[in-house]
């Protein structure tokens, strides 16, 4: 006589013991903390790129800006020398401001370039031919960029009193300089900083 096969025991489902819960949770907490720091630190690197972003540019506006003035100066006549009184810290000069000034006529202005307060300012007006007026009318005023030190300005060329070429801490004279390098200084502590920007007249240096 056979006998029948024996019976199986059901298989009954086995939780987690306290001590695998425990550890599950221990390792879920480090693994929280690693994407929470993560994203914080992703954040705040965001957050610096677009700052820096930012601020370079503003200071790439006004590097085209320095080099437009600087390219567009008019070097005058026989008659009538440039007009051009450079300073290690301010730019007078007239030059020919484009498309921006369409409302002056032919573009020509007197300009104006100083840090003043923390900022660096352009003043300009209508150039003396483009409005023979008895009364000249009042500057406007422009900040270029804010939170600026100070600015230092050299001129390239040969000095008044004859010599080698080399920078000049102040122009003035019959010629316009061959160059001209504007540096921007920034307050201690700002982490802003910007190579300097040298530009050449570009009618002095077409030779028109």
């Amino acid at each position: 006589m056979r006998r029948p096969p024996p019976r199986e025991e059901p298989v009954r489902d086995r939780g987690f013991t306290l001590l695998e819960v425990l550890v599950a949770l221990v390792v879920l907490g480090f693994l929280m903390a690693g994407l929470t720091q993560g994203t914080r630190f992703g954040l705040r690197a965001l957050d610096r790129q677009a700052a820096r972003a930012a601020t370079a540019g503003d200071l790439d506006a006004v590097d085209r800006v320095l080099r437009r003035l600087v390219e567009g100066m008019d070097a005058g006549n026989a008659r009538e020398p440039p007009e051009v009184e450079g300073g290690r810290a301010a730019l007078r000069m007239v030059t020919d401001l484009g498309a921006a000034a369409a409302a002056l006529g032919d573009g020509a202005a007197e300009v104006a370039l100083a840090a003043e307060g923390g900022r660096l300012v352009m003043r300009w007006r209508p150039a003396r031919h483009v409005t023979p007026t008895a009364a000249a009318p009042t500057p406007r005023r422009a900040v270029l960029l804010e939170g600026v030190a100070g600015l230092q300005i050299s001129y390239w060329g040969i000095p008044e009193g004859g010599g080698a070429p080399g920078w000049q801490g102040e122009w003035s004279g019959q010629a316009l300089p061959g160059l001209v390098r504007f540096r921007l200084v920034f307050p201690a502590g700002s982490g802003r900083r910007w190579p300097d920007i040298v530009a050449a007249p570009r009618r002095e240096r077409d030779g028109t």
